[in-house]
């Protein structure tokens, strides 16, 4: 992927064509000072994209790690299941 740099004072003078390039490309633009990367700018929509990406991850990585030490986790089924009886035991008052 190749990044879409801009200095930062272009954003001041031109925010309105970053933040169209941000929609249309759908890819961040990474803005510099003095040459120096300084800032990311991305639209929501691709902001949240990432951040749904970034949670499944630690959530697979959570469950992986769980795996490698032996916890042993439930199926479909049996998650169903559990939450049924748990329904049950909660309108019985237990």
């Amino acid at each position: 992927m190749t990044p879409i740099i801009r200095a930062s004072s272009e954003l001041r003078k031109n925010y309105n064509s970053i933040a169209e390039i941000c929609r249309t490309e759908k890819k961040p633009v990474f803005l510099t000072r003095n040459g120096e990367g300084d800032t990311v700018l991305m639209d929501m929509e691709t902001y949240s994209r990432r951040e749904e990406d970034l949670s499944m991850a630690e959530r697979l990585f959570e469950a992986e790690m769980d795996r490698l030490a032996g916890i042993r986790g439930y199926t479909p089924e049996e998650f169903k299941e559990n939450m049924k009886k748990a329904i049950a035991q909660g309108k019985k008052g237990k």
